[in-house]
């Protein structure tokens, strides 16, 4: 008589160490948070928290940086979201940053790199000692080289040369007090995890993740929807294409790509074809430099 073989799928391998990763979080840490964009990782983190802590209610509110230039698609599916789970959600306002005098608008009217000083601010006041954020390490080569629990120091800094060891998925999150630990429990996915995930667990998502025609320009050879936070430049031809995004971050700075993938099944298929990575494909404010993610990241970034 044979034994059964039983055999885990790479989801469901992926999903068990993320949900274990969350729990060992929330058994260590006082205050942990999760940050949620709207955008597609921080949407699976949030089914995963789901999944690790059913049936009661996800036990940590949810805080998003808004730096006041989001694409209206994302903010009304955040916001719906969290009405359905009963979530708490905090909202660092980079306007009212900008407002109060605490941060300056860059000339450029861009506010990517303005998020880093009031995301450490709202972190302060409502005393979060742990950050789930939605890394992955297949994102871009700064993410590769942080663990799965990165510590930060009593100024939110990152240094990449001094981090713990995480031999047999030991996780270490001793701080003091002003330290924190940034989570990340996607850092073994990918961008393919992700929506074969998405796929598998029939996952909502904003709209602008498919296929849709949009007015857009060319700029830096990618393509950048128009709208009231980018502008055509001079010589600049307003075109109409089918696009889609496959990452989402603010309006002014994140570009679509052409694109027919208007279903899950469709999008799956253009991802398992790619080459380039979603930011190195989609993000101008990676472009800065080649340090420009781990310059950020050191200053106290997501």
């Amino acid at each position: 008589m044979t034994q059964p073989t039983y055999r885990v799928s790479h989801l469901d391998a992926l999903e068990a160490e993320s949900i274990f990763v969350m729990r060992e979080v929330v058994a260590e840490f006082e205050r942990p948070a999760l940050l949620f964009s709207g955008g597609k990782d921080s949407i699976v983190m949030l089914r995963l928290a789901e999944k690790a802590f059913a049936p009661a209610r996800i036990p940590f509110p949810v805080m998003h940086v808004d730096t006041g230039h989001n694409f209206p698609e994302v903010l009304a599916y955040r916001d719906r979201r969290v009405a359905q789970l009963g979530l708490n959600l905090v909202v660092a306002s980079v306007q009212e940053a900008i407002d109060s005098g605490t941060v300056r608008e860059p000339a450029d009217g861009t506010r990517n790199r303005i998020q880093t000083p009031v995301l450490l601010a709202a972190q302060e006041k409502y005393r979060f000692d742990a950050l789930f954020g939605g890394a992955r390490r297949d994102e871009e080569k700064a993410r590769a080289k942080e663990r799965m629990f990165s510590f930060r120091d009593d100024f939110g800094q990152w240094d990449p040369k001094n981090q713990r060891p995480e031999l047999w998925s030991l996780y270490n999150g001793r701080h003091q007090a002003g330290e924190s630990i940034r989570v990340f429990p996607l850092s073994n996915w990918t961008e393919l995890d992700i929506w074969r995930y998405i796929e598998r667990e029939k996952i909502d998502l904003p709209s602008i993740y498919y296929a849709h025609d949009r007015d857009v320009v060319v700029r830096d050879n990618m393509l950048y929807a128009v709208n009231e936070y980018l502008h055509a430049r001079e010589g600049e031809e307003i075109i109409t294409k089918r696009v889609r995004y496959r990452t989402v971050g603010d309006a002014s700075l994140t570009a679509a790509v052409e694109s027919d993938a208007d279903t899950v099944d469709k999008v799956i298929a253009e991802v398992a074809a790619t080459r380039l990575t979603e930011r190195g494909a989609t993000r101008g404010d990676d472009r800065v430099s080649e340090a420009s993610m781990e310059d950020r990241k050191r200053e106290g970034y997501f």
